[in-house]
């Protein structure tokens, strides 16, 4: 366990740190008319009602320390590809009152455990959403970063009955502290559960029987704050949900970085992980793709991992797009040929990666 003085030093590095600019309010504000324990606000975003066909897919995103919803979204660009391949977007937000880091308490048993605290605040804002906004039910997702990535994944723990799948971004694995020092050092890697014991802890979460989420791991290979043997937790404490081999069924590269694939039974992705070489602690964005912004925690290292989790989750194929972003090529007699290699090679993934989304290819 770290000492007092560590823990207190820790603390006012978070309140110390920028609270990021949101720019432009785009996101709606949530009337939460049930149950709200954790006293969390939620605010959301959906496409125009005019262009929508039939119901809306859902992604429940989680801001990290210091963050705001707003100011995730803008970071992110999460409203913003919602609203060019018509999907809504779900972002609950942490209150000074609750936490005045603005960190989800991912550490706080009270918070993290089924029908209780912060958890069954989010729950609660999902069931609006459903209700009051034409969500699908079967097609929810969430997605978080550091303290938000913890409490995605214990969202996935105590409601995976909810949630078709959810990526956590330099998150931690469910159910490893219970204080403030615990949380700091569970942060840099100290102390850790077993294996089993990891496993033992998500069984115990819920009386679900499956099928379970699929699980996308994002961390940076350089992050200081949460140490990546978190990331390699988080896998070890699924994989027995999902039933994969220890070892990885493939792996491969995405835009230069590490990225590895678990497969269950029938031969479908269950968990990936993703390793952002040389990237500290973060989210991982790319400026350049049209979506997110460069912040504190917003980490421009070519790589749109808002595009790459939505694209894995069957959100960007699956939608026509509303508005055709800068930063795509279009077809045209003045094309040159680069562009329309381009063109081409975009269309391409975007057909293999609705065959990966079917299961008709790996």
């Amino acid at each position: 366990m770290r000492s007092l003085s560590d823990t207190l030093q820790r603390l006012q590095r978070y309140r110390t740190s920028p609270v990021m600019d949101a720019g432009p309010a785009r996101l709606t504000r949530l009337e939460i008319a049930n149950a709200n324990p954790g006293n969390l606000f939620g605010w959301y975003y959906a496409p125009e009602s005019g262009d929508r066909s039939g119901l809306l897919a859902l992604v429940v995103v989680l801001h990290g320390c210091t963050q705001t919803a707003a100011g995730y979204d803008a970071g992110s660009g999460w409203s913003k590809l919602a609203d060019e391949f018509g999907f809504a977007v779900l972002f609950p937000e942490q209150s000074r009152q609750n936490n005045p880091n603005l960190c989800f308490n991912w550490f706080s048993d009270n918070d993290i455990e089924r029908g209780r605290g912060e958890v069954r605040s989010i729950r609660e804002m999902i069931d609006t959403m459903v209700s009051d906004h034409g969500i699908d039910p079967t097609r929810v997702f969430i997605t978080g970063l550091s303290a938000g990535g913890a409490m995605a994944n214990a969202m996935l723990a105590a409601y995976p009955e909810v949630f078709s799948g959810g990526a956590i971004i330099a998150g931690l694995p469910y159910g490893v502290a219970s204080t403030v020092p615990d949380a700091f050092d569970r942060m840099r890697g100290h102390g850790l559960p077993s294996h089993q014991r990891l496993q033992e802890r998500l069984r115990s979460a819920s009386p679900h029987v499956g099928p379970w989420p699929t699980i996308s791991v994002w961390h940076g290979t350089a992050d200081k704050t949460v140490d990546e043997l978190n990331a390699r937790a988080i896998i070890e404490q699924w994989k027995v949900m999902h039933e994969v081999a220890d070892r990885p069924a493939r792996s491969d590269a995405i835009d230069g970085h590490e990225h590895y694939t678990w497969t269950n039974r029938a031969g479908a992705d269950a968990i990936e992980l993703h390793r952002i070489g040389g990237m500290g602690h973060g989210t991982p964005i790319d400026t350049s793709s049209g979506y997110g912004v460069q912040a504190p925690y917003m980490l421009d290292v070519g790589v749109s991992s808002t595009e790459h989790i939505a694209r894995s989750w069957g959100l960007t194929p699956s939608f026509e797009r509303r508005v055709q972003p800068d930063a795509r090529p279009t077809a045209s007699n003045e094309t040159g040929s680069d562009d329309r290699k381009e063109v081409t090679n975009y269309v391409q993934d975007v057909i293999e990666n609705a065959l990966r989304s079917a299961g008709l290819m790996r």
